[in-house]
C-alpha cells in the first residue's frame, strides 16, 4: 500500500483506499432516504432563520462507483410554490459547494477568517429552492472508485452524470418532480449549463425511457462559451483597461488565430506575456486588491494540450482559503455527510487543479446549443460583471452578437437601489445583462444586484429601467 504523506499524491491514497472498499460497502453507508440527508448540528450555523436543507451523495453510475455531492436549501418562504434551481460551478475543477453555496448564493456563507457561518440576506433560496452539486467526480466531496474515470473527464461525460444526478436526485425527492426546473452556473458552467439542458431538452423526447424533467430555462455568469470570441474578448478587454502595452496586443493580433483549437508557440508565449501581467492584480476583479493571505492561493496557469494555456475559472483565493479551513473539519463533514465511510480524503480543496490540467477541452464552442434552446423556446438570460478580465463581457458581447438574434430592446441601464446596477439588452430569446463594478464571481461582489437578476429571471420579467 503506497503511503500518503509528504509527496505522495492525497488524492490518489483516497482512490486506492477506495476501491478497496468497493462500491457495495460505499452505497451502505450512503443515506437511503431524504430525511437522512438532512443537515443538522451545522457548526457555526446561526440559529435566524431557521433553514431546511439536505446534503449528501448520489449514485450517477453504479459499475464505477461514482457519487457526486450535493447540498440542497429549501426556499425561504413557500417551498412547494417556488421553482426548483440547480447551480453549478466551473473551472473546470471548482467547487459549488465551496463558491457557489459558501461564498456566492447560498445562505450560508462562510465568514472571513474561516471562523464559521453567517446568514446570507441576499441568498437565492428567497427565490427559489437552490441544488449545489459538486460535479464532476474529483470535485469537492465527490468521488469515483475507477480512478481512471478521472483521465476521461470532458463536458459530455460531466453531463452525462449531472443528468444522472438529477434523475436521481428527484426519485429522492420526488415531491419536486413538477416544479418548474432551471439551470444556473457561471465561468466553465458557460459549458455544463447549456450543455446538461441540452441534454434534459433531447431527453424529454423520449418518455418511453426518460422521465419528463419540467426543464423551463437556463441563466449563466461571466460563460466560457465560444473559444474564439472568449480569447479575443480576453486580449481586448486587457488591451482596452490599459493592462497589456500596445506592442504585445499588436503581437497577439498578428500570431494569434483563436479559431484554431490549438494555439501555435508563438500564439502561446506572446498569450503567456497578457496573463503575467495579472500575477500581481486579480484578474477575476481587475480593480479590487490582491489576496494577500496565502501564497500558495496566487493565479496558476495551466497547460492542455488541446488549449494550450488555462487558467483556473472563478478562483477567489481569500475565500478559497476559509473556505477550506471550514469544510476540512471532521465536525462539519460529519453534519453534511461527506465522508461518509470515515475514509481520509485528504485535503478538501475549493479547485482541484489537477482537474483542469487533465481535463479534455474538446468542445470548441456551444453557440450551436444556443441556437437549438432558443428556437425551443426556453427562457436564457446572461450575465456578467464588468470588472472580469478572466471572461470578460467583451467576448460574451461578441458571441452574443453573432447568434444573430433579432432585437427586441435596445441597451438600456437598468436600476438597484437608486444606482444603475448595469446595462441590459433584449433580443429574441435571450436577454445580456451586465452588472455594473463585479468581477467574475457577481454574487459575491454585488449580491443585491444579483438577488435582483435571478428574481427577474425566474418571473420572467424585465430589470427595473426606473430609479
Amino acid at each position: 500500500m503506497p503511503s500518503c504523506t509528504g509527496i505522495a499524491s492525497s488524492l490518489f491514497c483516497f482512490f486506492f483506499l477506495f476501491s478497496l472498499i468497493g462500491t457495495e460497502a460505499l452505497q451502505k453507508e450512503h443515506p437511503k432516504t431524504q430525511e437522512s440527508d438532512r443537515v443538522s448540528n451545522l457548526p457555526g450555523q446561526p440559529l435566524y432563520p431557521l433553514l431546511s436543507h439536505y446534503s449528501g451523495y448520489i449514485t450517477v453510475n453504479r459499475d464505477h462507483g461514482r457519487a457526486l455531492f450535493f447540498w440542497f436549501f429549501e426556499a425561504l418562504s413557500h417551498p412547494s410554490e417556488k421553482p426548483l434551481l440547480l447551480w453549478l460551478n466551473g473551472g473546470p475543477g471548482c467547487s459549488s459547494v465551496g463558491f457557489g453555496s459558501a461564498v456566492e448564493l447560498g445562505p450560508l456563507r462562510i465568514q472571513r477568517k474561516g471562523l464559521g457561518l453567517e446568514y446570507n440576506k441576499y441568498a437565492w433560496n428567497k427565490e427559489a429552492n437552490l441544488l449545489f452539486l459538486e460535479s464532476p467526480v474529483g470535485v469537492g466531496f465527490s468521488y469515483t472508485n475507477t480512478s481512471s474515470d478521472l483521465d476521461q473527464l470532458h463536458d459530455d461525460f460531466v453531463a452525462e452524470d449531472a443528468y444522472n444526478f438529477l434523475v436521481n436526485w428527484l426519485e429522492r425527492f420526488p415531491e419536486y418532480r413538477t416544479h418548474d426546473f432551471y439551470i444556473a452556473g457561471e465561468s466553465y458552467a458557460g459549458h455544463y449549463v447549456p450543455q446538461l439542458a441540452e441534454l434534459v431538452y433531447e431527453r424529454n423526447k423520449d418518455k418511453k425511457n426518460f422521465p419528463a424533467i419540467n426543464l423551463k430555462g437556463f441563466m449563466v455568469g461571466n460563460p466560457e462559451t465560444d473559444d474564439f470570441y472568449d480569447s479575443k474578448g480576453l486580449v481586448d478587454y486587457a488591451w482596452s483597461h490599459t493592462i497589456i502595452s500596445d506592442q504585445v496586443y499588436r503581437k497577439v493580433n498578428q500570431v494569434c488565430d483563436f479559431k484554431l483549437l490549438n494555439w501555435t508557440r508563438e500564439c502561446s508565449e506572446i498569450m503567456s506575456e497578457v496573463f503575467q501581467q495579472y500575477q500581481e492584480i486579480d484578474i477575476y476583479n481587475v480593480y479590487a486588491p490582491s489576496c494577500l493571505v496565502k501564497k500558495k492561493f496566487q493565479q496558476k496557469v495551466e497547460m492542455n494540450s488541446s488549449r494550450q494555456m488555462r487558467i483556473p475559472g472563478g478562483y477567489d483565493p481569500c475565500y478559497a482559503t476559509y473556505a477550506e479551513e471550514y469544510f476540512n473539519r471532521v465536525d462539519v463533514q460529519r453534519s453534511l455527510h461527506a465522508n461518509v465511510t470515515g475514509t481520509v480524503f485528504g485535503n478538501w480543496k475549493v479547485c482541484n487543479n489537477s482537474i483542469l490540467a487533465t481535463y479534455k477541452f474538446t468542445v470548441f464552442s456551444v453557440l450551436p446549443i444556443y441556437t437549438k434552446l432558443i428556437k425551443a423556446g426556453l427562457r436564457i438570460w446572461v450575465y456578467s460583471g464588468d470588472t472580469d478580465g478572466r471572461v470578460p463581457v467583451i467576448g460574451t458581447r461578441y458571441w452574443v452578437e453573432a447568434l444573430g438574434l433579432p432585437l427586441k430592446s435596445p441597451w438600456s441601464n437598468w436600476y438597484n437601489e437608486n444606482q444603475v446596477g448595469g446595462r441590459f439588452v433584449k433580443y429574441e430569446g435571450l436577454t445580456l445583462a451586465t452588472v455594473r463594478g463585479a468581477g467574475h464571481l457577481v454574487p459575491l461582489n454585488k449580491p443585491s444586484e444579483a438577488l435582483l437578476l435571478i428574481n427577474s429571471f425566474l418571473a420572467a420579467g424585465d430589470l427595473p429601467t426606473q430609479k
